[in-house]
């Protein structure tokens, strides 16, 4: 009995195998570099660097190209983290700079990573409302806030999709989080202005009857 159209398929299959492997390796050591040139955008996006955040995103999203041509159809699930990373700091990008948030399709990435990304932003504007209080900027910061509570009520019905879209209810569990949290520092803030408000136009009345 002869052995070799075994040994041959086996072969083929270990070549197989070995592509798949070093395809593999790739992704995970070059996914890292989006991710990091994602983060980077984002820290721009925050010290109000647009031109920088948008050279660094531009990056990201070419490096993101080349990895999907390495991915191919049967490792695409490596490029989800990277990916979604990518869609958080676009997101910010443009709720920052006042422009319209671009579709899942304009950033070419998957159902899951377009939605991950887009809860993850809910945490990074929570960081760009508390920044825009200490700036003193309430106007602003209550425009971000209701960025936050928008994209939180789009995406809670996702919430249903958790077997199949796994780490969206997760997710959302945490937006509703920072949500709440944001919205009790956004009104200790206000109650905080209303009553220096109402101190200083008492010491101005108080000023106006000693003259």
């Amino acid at each position: 009995m002869s052995f070799s159209n075994v040994e041959d398929s086996l072969t083929e299959a270990a070549r197989k195998f070995d592509e798949i492997v070093s395809r593999r390796e790739r992704l995970i050591k070059e996914s890292r570099e989006v991710i990091a040139l994602s983060a980077k955008a984002i820290v721009s996006v925050h010290t109000s660097e647009f031109a920088e955040a948008k050279k660094l995103r531009a990056e990201s999203r070419a490096k993101l190209d080349e990895l999907r041509v390495v991915a191919g159809s049967d490792l695409t699930r490596y490029l989800v983290t990277p990916e979604q990373e990518y869609v958080e700091c676009s997101v910010l990008l443009a709720i920052r700079a006042g422009s319209k948030i671009p579709s899942r399709k304009q950033l070419g990435v998957s159902h899951l990573s377009f939605i991950l990304g887009l809860l993850d932003a809910i945490g990074e504007l929570k960081r760009s409302v508390f920044d825009s209080i200490r700036e003193t900027d309430f106007a602003t910061a209550e425009k971000l806030f209701v960025c936050m509570e928008q994209l939180y009520l789009m995406l809670s019905p996702f919430a249903v999709y958790d077997n199949v879209a796994q780490g969206v209810k997760r997710k959302l569990d945490v937006g509703r989080i920072l949500i709440e949290d944001t919205r009790a520092t956004i009104t200790e803030e206000a109650r905080r202005r209303e009553f220096i408000m109402a101190v200083n136009k008492l010491s101005d009345r108080l000023g106006e009857r000693r003259v």
